[in-house]
């Protein structure tokens, strides 16, 4: 497994790192949790990304177990705040409130006192943009983060960012990336490489489609996490014949590339 350093961080990250959104919010047993978080550690991935929001803190609390029985400077730890968290509409966002009441759940949830990457999980256009990046300096400084990310921003939204912080506080952004999507090409790369900020992309597989086991005809299997509410809009998006049809043809040329 090759690393990579992480922005303008010295975080050394492995090229490939392991999510936790559908799966291990809930979508699997416990056994299979851990499972495929000690195969991820096997295959020498360090670098392990997650939410507050994932299963309402399930994700969490699932690796605050799995991972505290390794070495807390043998891993990457990431979480992102933003999500709402309760039934409260209030208690979400990226109000100073909201994102140091979030990081301290954060933490105990994961057994740790800090982490190494903490992410924007979105942009937050209800907060003035300067007291969240205050409340992200805050959470630096009391070494609760090492860090920090922001996750699915616009161009103009990094800007002002930069323009307020500095090129310093990011060091990461996590945009959806794929062969079937790759809108981030327009400007988001560019303009976060000359700005020391690298890239930790979600769904380069798109949700499983470019693993080419869909076969165009056929429904969406029930057991698959396409079946679920969450993955409607991508499913009208690429889970469509054409889509399909346009992958099967990647399979030979995957195939003879092993």
């Amino acid at each position: 497994m090759k690393c990579r350093t992480l922005g303008s961080s010295d975080l050394e990250v492995s090229e490939i790192s392991l999510g936790s959104w559908l799966t291990y919010s809930g979508g699997i047993e416990a056994d299979k949790t851990r499972a495929c978080t000690e195969a991820a550690f096997d295959a020498g991935i360090n670098f392990f990304d997650t939410a507050d929001v994932y299963g309402q803190g399930a994700a969490e609390t699932a690796w605050g177990e799995i991972l505290s029985a390794h070495p807390r400077d043998s891993y990457i730890l990431a979480t992102k705040v933003w999500g709402r968290m309760s039934d409260d509409p209030a208690d979400q966002g990226l109000s100073p409130d909201q994102i140091a009441k979030q990081i301290d759940a954060s933490l105990t949830r994961l057994r740790t006192d800090h982490v190494d990457l903490y992410q924007a999980h979105r942009f937050d256009p209800a907060v003035p943009i300067e007291d969240t990046i205050e409340a992200f300096q805050k959470v630096v400084e009391q070494g609760k983060a090492r860090y920090i990310g922001f996750s699915e921003w616009t161009p103009e939204q990094i800007r002002a960012a930069i323009d307020l912080a500095g090129p310093d506080l990011f060091v990461s952004s996590q945009p959806q990336y794929s062969t079937l999507w790759q809108a981030p090409e327009a400007e988001v790369f560019g303009l976060c490489a000359v700005n020391g900020i690298s890239q930790i992309v979600w769904s380069p597989l798109a949700q499983g489609v470019l693993s080419g086991k869909f076969e165009p005809g056929q429904p969406v299997p029930e057991d698959s996490r396409f079946a679920s509410a969450d993955m409607a809009v991508s499913q009208d998006l690429i889970f469509s014949d054409a889509i399909l049809e346009a992958v099967q043809c990647l399979v030979p040329i995957a195939e003879r590339r092993g």
